[in-house]
């Protein structure tokens, strides 16, 4: 994961997460607090995942085999999803089911300062993995806002632990209002509304995860910054005189597909054409080093074809 940079920060949110979840566990069984268990159960699901994290980070970097000719760099993509679905089952849908045992069966918490201790504790370990997080993610973020960052960033590592140690931070401050409540009014239903409230934090972040790893999945086309600079690198207005048209596809967040469509001089050679094509491939890969795969189609330009759209690989007009 040299390129997403997100490697020190799933080691300290692992790190945070595997130590607050011994912590909130053992303020569970001094204190008998749902929101405790609700949230050593969210710790242990963010620790499961940010081991996916790293073993998908690993996997990805075997090399390419006859039957995997594009390598595993989407495996990337493929743990970030599990990710998802294991914080959506085991830590939305257990908050959930706690939470609403908790007001149907509320009873009062015992030994308090148990859990308000390790909440304080988790809020500050929480903070400093978030921070890392922040750290790791800004020289990647550029000046898009966080909303865009976790929306297009290629590589999933950094918006997961982004979006889990936020939500982590939100249920703690939950978990710790949910507490506050039920030790001031000596009702055990506010844990198990705090508890309700952390599920479906979980269940939103998981939804959102979800939906950014499944585009990734599916295949996604270079930024239009990549795209700029590849198209501004094909052209040499000697052999090549014109992009017709291209696709983009990441094969992984640091390995990217460039198929194109190139129009030379109707008088070159064959040597000619060859000699200009692997130009052009250096000049992208110059431009875009992650362009490592590129299939480049020798062609005449027709400006009749490219009016009436009848060139078969045109995209189709969007609104």
């Amino acid at each position: 994961m040299s390129a997403s940079g997100g490697t020190k920060a799933i080691v300290a949110a692992l790190t945070a997460n595997l130590a607050i979840a011994a912590a909130k566990f053992v303020a569970f069984l001094f204190s008998g607090s749902s929101s405790m268990l609700a949230e050593s159960v969210h710790s242990l699901a963010d620790s499961g995942n940010q081991g996916l994290l790293l073993l998908g980070g690993r996997r990805a970097r075997r090399a390419a085999t006859p039957q995997h000719p594009f390598g595993y760099g989407r495996e990337r993509y493929i743990y970030a999803f599990l990710v998802s679905i294991v914080l959506f089952s085991v830590g939305g849908m257990f908050a959930l089911y706690e939470g609403y045992e908790k007001i149907r069966n509320p009873h009062p918490i015992e030994a308090w300062y148990w859990p308000v201790g390790v909440l304080v504790f988790a809020i500050a370990a929480e903070t400093i993995s978030f921070r890392t997080a922040i750290k790791e993610s800004n020289p990647l973020r550029g000046g898009r806002s966080w909303r865009e960052f976790v929306r297009h960033a290629k590589a999933p590592e950094l918006p997961v632990v982004l979006l889990e140690d936020l939500g982590a931070l939100v249920g703690l401050i939950l978990a710790l209002a949910g507490v506050s409540l039920a030790l001031a009014t000596g009702d055990g239903v506010w844990d198990g509304i705090g508890t309700l409230c952390i599920g479906t934090l979980l269940i939103l972040i998981a939804l959102v995860l979800a939906a950014e790893t499944k585009s990734l999945l599916l295949g996604e086309a270079a930024t239009a910054d990549d795209e700029r600079k590849i198209e501004a690198a094909v052209v040499d207005n000697t052999t090549v005189t014109r992009l017709i048209h291209m696709r983009t596809l990441h094969l992984g967040p640091e390995e990217l597909l460039v198929a194109a469509k190139i129009a030379v001089r109707h008088d070159n050679t064959a040597t000619e054409v060859a000699t200009a094509i692997n130009a052009v491939e250096e000049r992208i890969r110059a431009a875009v080093p992650i362009a490592r795969v590129i299939y480049l189609e020798p062609d005449i330009y027709s400006a009749t074809a490219a009016a009436t759209g009848t060139d078969p690989a045109r995209p189709a007009a969007t609104p």
